[in-house]
Formats: structure tokens, C-alpha cells, sequence
């Protein structure tokens, strides 16, 4: 009994040893998973507590272990030291240093962008040139040349098109002298929190590649309005590959003209384009937007029907048909 006293003693000896010197064990336990460089930002609200800063740390890959985060606050007494405020931190931060910046109070002010669901590449640039961060020229290099080292981008073609679909839809803090690399590379990173091991492997049981996933996603964003019709319209799509259908989506015609249009015309139809699905079958070249996490999850969640055909009503529904002549009958009700 005094020789496991003994050894619970020297351990808390030990243990404490570490947490004062910031030794190599809180670096193990509180470091992230990643070599990451970019910083993200952290938004402490008034009362937030040491244990929830390091929950929303953990989730963020930014640290190994909250709970080796939140005892290490407890030794120096941070929960009633915390500054609200937006902090940016990143993963080639040690947990001191992280918690040295809370103690210390924010810096800096954060420029609040949101990227909506089914913005293109383009759309996307220009906020956060209106934001003031970056120019177009800095990011059309960016987006065309710059190296991130992703394995989802493996295998994509080198030109200015290569991210599309990739810039993740979502709420940024973003510091004001932030790189135009440094914001794409963290919305890179937040895609990459969407491919998850199961849904690569669900991906391979679904014989898709990640693009062609982020690809059919982005036509399900800009078709879908109404969110139960995500899944149907995904069902359809797959229906009409698989049947070696030209899928002949509307949205791939609005993004071959840049600017849309109200309605369509057979002109229109008729554009010479590898984005044009009236004339070609199969996949466009790459994603026409970018999708959120509904649509991506729509792709992996397809309802199977027998359905080939859908249109647009006016309530943002849409109805949905087996055969052309249903389609035709669909067209004469709500059109």
C-alpha cells in the first residue's frame, strides 16, 4: 500500500513538473494532429470557460485533447482570467502560447465573411475583395498556381478552375492582412473536415470519385430550393448517368452565361460549352459551385426512385416524373 502511495505521489510530481515546464507530454496531449500553419479564428464569449475554449480547440484539429487543455488552464488559474474577444490561433501553437493570448486579451479585429451555399469560384474572389482582403490578381494566382498540399486536389487539372467547388461555404473571421493563399487554404481546410473516413469510404462503395462527388453536389445546390428535394433531385441525377442520360440542368447553362437569366431559351440550350449538359453526357468538367454541407451529404444520401425528369413549380418544390410524357404532363400544370 506505501509503494502505490509512493507512485500516485511521484506521479502527480511528474505531472505537475510537465505542466509548469510545458514539458513534452502537455505537447503530445494538447497539440494538433496536423502540421497546419494557418491561423483560425476563436470567438471567446463572455463567461466561456477553459474547458469549452478547449472543446471548440479539440474540434478544430487545433489541439489534441480538451481535457489535457482545460487541466493545464487549471494550473494557472485561467477560467476567471479569459478576455472575451476573437483570437487567431493555429496549430503550430503550443497550448501556453494559445492560452497566453487569452490571458493577454484580443489583438486584432476580425473581418466577418460569409460564403453562401452555391457561390462559384468567382462569386467567392469578389467578396472578399469587397471585404478588402486580396485582389482579384493575387487570387486568380492563387487559384491557378499556388501548392496546397491536399489529397483531394491530387490529380486535378492544373488551370484556373482546379479549387472550384472546394472553397467551403461558411462563416470566416478572417484577420484583415490575412493572405489571399492563406484565406483559400483555410477554406480548403474546412472542406476537408466534410471528408471525413466514413464518407471516403462510402465514396468508394458509391464508385465516385471525390470531385465527381463535389461536382454532382454543386448541381444539387443550384437546383435544389427546398431542402427535402436535395436528396430526390440527387436520386435523378444518378438515374440519368447511370442510364447515359445528358443530364440537361439548367444551372450548368447559368453558369456557362455568367450572369443569369430568368428563363432559358432553346438558344441557349444550344451553347457550344463541356459545361452545357443539353449537349454533352455525363459530368461538366468540373463543379459549378460550391456546395454546403446538405447538398454533399444529398450526393452521399440519394433517394432512389425511378424518377429521370423533374421541373421547377412556384413554390421552390419540384415536381418529379418516371417518364417524358409524365414530364410533359408536369410541364402543362405548373409551367
Amino acid at each position: 500500500m506505501r509503494k502505490l502511495k509512493m507512485g500516485i505521489i511521484g506521479f502527480v510530481i511528474l505531472l505537475a513538473l510537465a505542466v509548469i515546464s510545458g514539458g513534452v507530454w502537455w505537447s503530445w496531449a494538447t497539440h494538433s494532429y496536423s502540421n497546419e500553419n494557418t491561423s483560425e479564428m476563436i470567438a471567446i464569449t463572455p463567461g466561456m470557460t477553459a474547458s469549452q475554449v478547449g472543446t471548440e480547440l479539440e474540434r478544430r484539429h487545433l489541439i489534441r485533447s480538451a481535457q489535457a487543455f482545460t487541466f493545464l488552464a487549471g494550473q494557472l488559474h485561467a477560467d476567471s482570467k479569459l478576455f472575451a474577444g476573437d483570437y487567431f490561433l493555429s496549430a503550430k501553437m503550443s497550448p501556453q502560447e494559445m492560452l497566453s493570448k487569452l490571458l493577454l486579451g484580443p489583438e486584432v479585429a476580425a473581418i466577418r465573411v460569409t460564403i453562401p451555399e452555391g457561390y462559384t469560384t468567382e462569386q467567392i474572389v469578389n467578396l472578399l475583395v469587397q471585404k478588402g482582403i486580396g485582389t482579384k490578381e493575387e487570387y486568380s494566382k492563387v487559384l491557378s498556381t499556388d501548392s496546397f498540399s491536399y489529397a483531394f486536389l491530387q490529380g486535378i487539372p492544373q488551370d484556373a478552375h482546379r479549387l472550384d467547388g472546394f472553397l467551403f461555404p461558411d462563416t470566416y473571421f478572417l484577420d484583415k492582412t490575412a493572405t489571399p493563399h492563406a484565406v483559400i487554404d483555410l477554406m480548403l481546410q474546412r472542406f476537408q473536415k466534410e471528408l471525413t473516413p466514413e464518407v471516403e469510404n462510402q465514396l468508394m462503395g458509391m464508385n465516385l470519385s471525390i470531385r465527381e462527388w463535389v461536382n454532382l453536389s454543386s448541381i444539387v445546390e443550384k437546383e435544389a430550393v427546398k431542402e427535402t428535394d436535395r436528396p430526390i433531385i440527387a436520386g435523378v441525377l444518378m438515374n440519368r448517368l447511370a442510364s447515359n442520360m445528358p443530364l440537361q440542368v439548367d444551372a450548368t447553362i447559368q453558369y456557362i452565361l455568367g450572369t443569369p437569366k430568368p428563363k432559358l431559351y432553346e438558344k441557349d440550350l444550344q451553347i457550344p460549352s463541356p459545361y452545357n449538359t443539353y449537349l454533352h453526357t455525363g459530368l461538366p468538367p468540373g463543379p459549378i459551385a460550391s456546395p454546403g454541407h446538405a447538398s454533399l451529404d444529398a450526393v452521399l444520401h440519394p433517394e432512389k426512385t425511378d424518377y429521370l425528369y423533374y421541373l421547377a413549380k412556384s413554390d421552390g418544390y419540384h415536381a418529379f416524373a418516371k417518364t417524358y410524357s409524365e414530364h410533359l404532363q408536369n410541364q402543362k400544370k405548373y409551367q
